[in-house]
């Protein structure tokens, strides 16, 4: 029940802490609030994040900059061909001690930090995006036989280029899965280029001023924790997900033809938490459909599968899951309770 949620008071801080956060990221890179916006809330969600954009629009900068706000710890890996998925967990080193006898100790690679971001991920083979999957999934790494834990909380943040596509090797569908969001990181107007072409030399950013320390940023995910999700909304984020597979209720079989597969039950685990994120981020205790319709788009369109003639008429999976929005109605015939309250009936 809405009464023994989170103190309004405990709320309204914590609203204003991840406020200020996506403010300072507002002030280190222009003119991509609602970027901002839908990173904070995946990380209050404890998801991992894939950001595809050209060069030089802002993504190794935002990661960066998150890091510095968050006071998480940053490790950035450059993907590449020829990089070995040692190269990313770690592996067993030889090594002597004073004594002059040897032995294998463990030597942790740069996936052993909070915030690691995998620059142009889709450029490493397969066997190499494999090593992260454990991590991602489990947040912990095996390697020779021991499993060791990563640090809490663990966040992956991956950039790709969506053009220049030769010597890439496209994620696999299992592996996109576990991202909880896709986000397009776009070109910003004319005049926010100007402000940044007139007060910044070179393009740096500007320096950080506000911090989250570690105990608000814990506070943040416990509050998470207690936002609620009514059985009304939770219904709507299953019908949502339901409907984007083929072969679908008449009302919305126009748009999933564009589809071979749907997505998959933990793209609607994915919306109910970054929707609880959305709810918090905006100073509210419970989930509205509000709060859904805003994050679906992230989580759907690189879940969604076109099959072929989508491809070759060049659907944008985007527009596809706002087509959805439109038809998929908020309120189902059987809500199971009370739309306010969640209550269910008796």
């Amino acid at each position: 029940m809405i009464s023994t949620l989170v103190s309004e008071e405990k709320l309204r801080r914590v609203q204003q802490k991840t406020a200020a956060a996506v403010a300072q990221l507002d002030r280190l890179l222009l003119g991509q609030h609602e970027l901002h916006f839908l990173v904070m809330t995946g990380i209050l969600s404890r998801g991992h994040i894939l950001l595809e954009g050209l060069p030089g629009v802002g993504k190794t900068a935002l990661v960066r900059a998150l890091g510095e706000v968050l006071k998480l710890k940053f490790n950035r890996v450059q993907f590449t061909p020829d990089l070995l998925p040692g190269d990313i967990t770690g592996g067993t080193i030889l090594q002597t001690a004073p004594d002059g006898s040897r032995r294998l100790e463990f030597q942790p690679g740069p996936i052993f930090t909070n915030i690691l971001l995998a620059d142009e991920i889709n450029r490493a083979s397969p066997k190499t995006q494999s090593a992260m999957l454990e991590a991602m999934q489990e947040r912990q790494v095996t390697c020779a036989g021991e499993t060791r834990p990563l640090p809490e909380p663990f966040f992956v943040l991956a950039s790709q280029n969506p053009i220049d596509m030769e010597g890439t090797y496209p994620l696999p569908e299992a592996q996109l899965d576990r991202f909880m969001f896709k986000l397009n990181v776009t070109q910003v107007d004319a005049e926010t280029l100007t402000e940044i072409i007139a007060g910044r030399r070179r393009g740096e950013p500007e320096e950080v001023t506000f911090f989250l320390e570690p105990a608000e940023l814990a506070e943040c995910f416990e509050v998470m924790e207690r936002i609620h999700l009514s059985r009304p909304v939770a219904s709507y984020i299953a019908r949502l997900t339901a409907a984007a597979h083929p072969g679908t209720p008449e009302e919305v079989r126009e748009v999933t033809e564009c589809a071979a597969f749907g997505p998959s039950p933990r793209a609607a685990i994915a919306m109910a938490e970054s929707a609880r994120a959305s709810a918090l981020m905006n100073g509210r205790p419970a989930v509205g459909f509000e709060d859904v319709r805003r994050v679906a788009p992230a989580v759907l369109n690189h879940r969604i599968i076109l099959n072929y003639r989508a491809k070759l008429e060049k659907k944008d999976p985007f527009a596809l899951v706002a087509e959805l929005l439109k038809r998929v109605p908020a309120a189902g015939l059987d809500t199971g309770g009370s739309i306010e309250t969640g209550e269910e009936s008796k």
